[in-house]
C-alpha cells in the first residue's frame, strides 16, 4: 500500500482551541508522523472568556501528561465543585448544581427516590446535602477525591477555573516543545482545489502560501475555513436560546475564594462570576431584543465584587452549530464549529471533545467518507444534547417579571428535551445514554433546582420501612457534612499549591 498518512496539519487560529488541538496532536502523533503548524495572527485577538471548566478537563490534562498543580500555579487557577444558580427558577431562589454523585444506591435504587419518599412525608433536608461536592462548595472547602469507591471521598468531583489566555500560552509552550510550529501571520485567502473543493493552501500576509493535508479551523466566530471558504452552513438555535450578545469585564477579588462558578439570572439574560487567584471574571450574556449594549454594561458593572480592571468587552454571536464539523479536509473546533453560551461551562469541553475525537478517528489522505460521517454524528449528538441541557434552564422557570422569561416559559422546545422532562415528571427517573456528557446527577440537579417535581418515585423505594430509610439518609447526610468540614478551606488548599 502507498503511504497515505497525513504529512502536514495547519491549524488556523491560536487561543484555547488552537493550542488544545496542537498540544493533543503533538502528544499523539509522535516520531515526526506529521508536521503541525499553528497560524496565529497578533492582530486578531481571542475571545478568551472560557475560564470555567467541567470535570473532563482533568482527563484532558492527564492525557497530555500535565501536572495539575503546575497548571494551577501557571494559570492562576482555582478549584470548582459546581455551579450556583441564583434567580433562575424564581426571584430570590438559589440552587447548586454540584459535580459528582448524590450518595450511593440502596438496594439498586437511586438515593433520590428515597429522598423523594421522605420529602412526601415531610422531610425537609435539601438534596444537595447528600452531595459531597455540593456540601463542600457551600462550606468553601476542598480536597481532592480518592480512588477507593468504599470511601465517601471517592464521590467528590471537581474541575478548574483558570485564566484562558494563560492556559492557551501554557499549551502553546507544551506543543512547541513537542515539535509544533507557530507562524505569526494572517490568512488573507484560502485556496481550494479545483477538482474536489478541498483546501489546497492558505495564502498569508507575507506573500507566502502554506499547503497542508489537513486543516483545522480555530478562527473563532469568523469560521474562516469551515464557513467562509467551504460554505458548510450553520444551524441557528436562537429560537430556543435567544441570548445573542455578551459583555465581559474582570474585577478585583473581594471576599472568600469560592470553589464554584455563579450564574445569576438578570432581566435580559444572566451574569457569570468566575473566581481566579488574581481576579474575578465576570460577564453578562443577554438578548439584544430586551436590553441595549450600554444598559447591559451598566448592569454588569453595578454587580461586581470589586473595582473593574478593564473596559467592558462586547461579543456578538448566534447560538447554534455548523451543519458539519468535518467537511472535506477541514475540521472546525471551538467557536468556528458553533456556539453555546457558557451557562454550564461547556465551551472548553466541546473543544476537548472535538480534538480527542479527531485523535480517535484520525484520517489519512483518502479522507474516508465513513470516518467523516462518524465524526460528524458524534459531534452533532454531543452539541445537540448539551444544547437541550442549557435550554432546560430557560424553560423551567416561573419568572414572569421580564419579557425574556415570559418568552422562555412559553417557547416550544426540542422533542428530545420534552421527552426527558416528561419521563422525570412521571416517574422521577432520568433518561440519558451512556455516552452523554450530562448524566443522572446533572439532570437531577437542574430538574429539582428549577422546580420540576416528579409525580411519583420508584415503587421499589417503598420496600424498606420509612424510619429505616430516614435513619440511613440521616447518617449519610451527617457523614457528608463531617467529611466536608474536615477538609481544608478552598483558599488554604490553593495556597498550599502556589506557595
Amino acid at each position: 500500500m502507498s503511504d497515505q498518512r497525513i504529512r502536514s496539519i495547519a491549524i488556523v487560529g491560536g487561543g484555547t482551541a488552537g493550542w488544545m488541538a496542537a498540544a493533543t496532536l503533538a502528544r499523539v502523533l509522535k516520531n515526526g508522523y506529521s508536521t503541525i503548524t499553528v497560524i496565529e495572527s497578533p492582530e486578531i485577538g481571542t475571545v478568551g472568556v472560557g475560564e470555567a471548566t467541567i470535570p473532563p478537563i482533568r482527563t484532558f490534562n492527564s492525557l497530555l501528561g500535565i501536572d495539575e498543580d503546575d497548571v494551577i500555579r501557571k494559570t492562576q487557577a482555582t478549584l470548582k465543585l459546581g455551579i450556583e444558580f441564583k434567580d433562575w427558577a424564581r426571584l430570590g431562589h438559589t440552587y447548586l448544581h454540584p459535580f459528582g454523585k448524590y450518595g450511593m444506591p440502596i438496594d439498586q435504587v437511586a438515593i433520590h427516590h428515597y429522598w423523594l419518599r421522605l420529602r412526601a412525608a415531610g422531610y425537609d433536608a435539601p438534596l444537595v446535602d447528600f452531595s459531597l461536592s455540593g456540601t463542600a462548595a457551600q462550606l468553601g472547602r476542598f480536597i481532592r477525591p480518592v480512588d477507593n469507591p468504599r470511601l465517601i471521598l471517592s464521590s467528590l468531583s471537581y474541575a478548574l477555573h483558570f485564566d484562558a489566555s494563560l492556559y492557551a500560552a501554557y499549551l502553546r509552550e507544551y506543543a512547541q516543545a513537542r515539535g509544533a510550529q507557530r507562524l505569526e501571520r494572517k490568512v488573507l485567502r484560502v485556496e481550494l482545489r479545483s477538482d474536489d473543493g478541498f483546501i489546497r493552501a492558505l495564502h498569508l500576509d507575507d506573500g507566502t502560501a502554506l499547503e497542508a493535508d489537513l486543516f483545522i479551523d480555530c478562527s473563532g466566530f469568523r469560521g474562516l475555513l469551515i464557513e467562509q471558504a467551504l460554505q458548510t452552513g450553520y444551524e441557528d438555535w436562537t429560537a430556543w436560546l435567544p441570548c445573542d450578545r455578551a459583555v465581559a469585564v474582570p474585577c478585583e477579588s473581594a471576599g472568600p475564594l469560592t470553589p464554584y462558578t455563579r450564574s445569576t439570572a438578570r432581566e435580559a439574560g444572566w451574569q457569570w462570576r468566575i473566581p481566579l487567584q488574581h481576579r474575578v471574571g465576570n460577564g453578562y450574556v443577554y438578548c439584544s431584543r430586551y436590553i441595549s449594549d450600554d444598559e447591559a454594561a451598566i448592569k454588569l458593572l453595578a454587580n461586581l465584587d470589586g473595582e473593574a480592571r478593564a473596559e467592558p468587552r462586547f461579543l456578538r454571536f448566534t447560538t447554534g452549530r455548523s451543519k458539519k464539523f468535518w467537511n472535506k479536509n477541514c475540521i472546525a473546533l471551538g467557536l468556528a464549529s458553533g456556539f453555546l453560551e457558557p451557562l454550564e461551562s461547556t465551551s472548553i469541553h466541546l473543544i476537548q471533545s472535538g480534538v480527542t475525537q479527531l485523535a480517535a478517528i484520525f484520517p489519512d489522505r483518502t479522507f474516508n467518507a465513513f470516518d467523516i460521517a462518524e465524526y460528524n454524528r458524534l459531534q452533532i449528538e454531543e452539541y445537540d444534547k448539551v444544547r437541550d441541557f442549557i435550554i432546560l434552564h430557560y424553560k423551567a422557570t416561573t419568572r414572569d417579571d421580564a419579557p425574556l422569561w415570559r418568552y422562555c416559559q412559553h417557547m416550544s422546545i426540542p422533542d428530545a428535551l420534552q421527552y426527558r422532562i416528561d419521563v422525570f415528571r412521571n416517574s422521577g427517573r432520568v433518561s440519558f445514554q451512556d455516552r452523554e456528557l450530562f448524566v443522572e446527577p446533572n439532570w437531577l440537579s437542574v430538574f429539582i433546582g428549577q422546580g420540576i417535581w416528579p409525580m411519583r418515585y420508584d415503587p421499589l423505594a417503598d420496600m424498606p420501612p420509612l424510619e429505616s430509610i430516614r435513619d440511613q439518609l440521616q447518617r449519610f447526610r451527617a457523614l457528608v457534612r463531617q467529611t466536608a468540614e474536615a477538609m481544608p478551606t478552598h483558599a488554604d488548599f490553593v495556597k498550599s499549591i502556589v506557595s
